[in-house]
């Protein structure tokens, strides 16, 4: 899941260098994930536990200090295209490792942060994306429990992609007929249905209960569809 936030949402090409800075849970888990995902990943870490932790799942793992810039230029940081830093328990470091990562040229820098402050001095300081970890999975997990969406992913610019039980007021319906886009203002891209293949939606395409449809558009337009009920004849 932590993964997808970059190959998805910021879409990563297949076989990017990314070196992740943090070896912590965030960071463990995103640079794994992106491992499986054909990436080439550098970890670095101050603990020389988590490198050593690493080591066997990584491309390279390395004990270095990220707050000097001329140690990541001798790493080989430099050529990388994109960097994480994970660094989530030492605000000083986080922040000293984006000014350094921002020293050597890098293009696309993503931070974790804690706080909606933290991520503002991050952007200020050189940071291109800024991941509040936390919050994201809160987010998700309130969905989730609600039963209004299985799972999604939202940009910078409160746009989503989510993927949502079929509600009521689509049930039995052709899409042309329910008009989801006119009344709600979102677009169902697809339909999947237990035991058969998942298909492309068109104005065409009969919703029926129990399909799961995968809509994007505006984050709140999202939910109040996915909480819509059937509209009385």
């Amino acid at each position: 899941m932590l993964a997808r936030l970059f190959t998805e949402q910021f879409s990563f090409s297949k076989g990017d260098s990314v070196v992740v800075v943090g070896l912590g849970r965030f960071g463990g888990s995103v640079a794994q994930s992106l491992m499986r995902l054909g990436h080439d990943v550098m970890g670095i870490d101050l603990d020389p536990e988590p490198v050593r932790h690493w080591a066997e799942e990584l491309t390279h793992t390395i004990q270095a200090n990220s707050t000097n810039a001329q140690v990541l230029r001798q790493l080989g940081v430099a050529d990388f295209a994109h960097a994480i830093v994970g660094i989530g328990s030492d605000l000083a470091a986080n922040l000293m490792t984006i000014m350094a990562l921002t020293e050597l040229g890098i293009k696309d820098i993503w931070v974790k942060a804690t706080t909606p402050e933290h991520g503002q001095i991050a952007q200020r300081i050189g940071a291109h994306h800024v991941v509040y970890p936390e919050a994201d999975m809160g987010e998700r997990v309130a969905h989730q429990i609600t039963g209004r969406m299985m799972d999604f992913i939202e940009f910078d610019d409160g746009f989503a992609i989510a993927k949502i039980h079929a509600p009521a007021a689509t049930h039995d319906h052709a899409l042309f007929e329910s008009k989801v886009r006119e009344k709600f203002g979102i677009t169902v891209v697809g339909v999947k249905r237990a035991n058969e293949d998942f298909q492309h939606a068109t104005p065409s395409t009969k919703v029926q209960p129990g399909d799961l449809l995968i809509v994007s558009g505006p984050t709140r337009k999202i939910e109040l569809f996915a909480s819509s009920k059937r509209h009385k004849p």
